[in-house]
């Protein structure tokens, strides 16, 4: 991780990491939408918007590996 990485990108790796649930709540060709939720009841504590192709490609990977993993 660098010092410059979008600011998204830090916080749904982090959210991630953490094992915290989130979910996409739309997805288009240049744009993604993330709903992050606390762990108890999937209340959304914040929610992250990007057209950033990294953070796509984020999202993306680990959408696939939730869906690996059965989640």
């Amino acid at each position: 991780m660098t010092t410059s990485e979008n600011p998204q990108i830090r916080a749904l790796r982090r959210w991630d990491e953490h094992g915290a649930p989130w979910r996409v709540l739309e997805r288009t060709a240049t744009r993604v939408t993330v709903s992050l939720e606390t762990c108890d009841d999937g209340t959304e504590v914040d929610r992250l918007t990007s057209s950033d192709p990294e953070f796509l490609a984020l999202v993306a990977r680990l959408s696939r590996a939730k869906e690996e993993n059965g989640a």
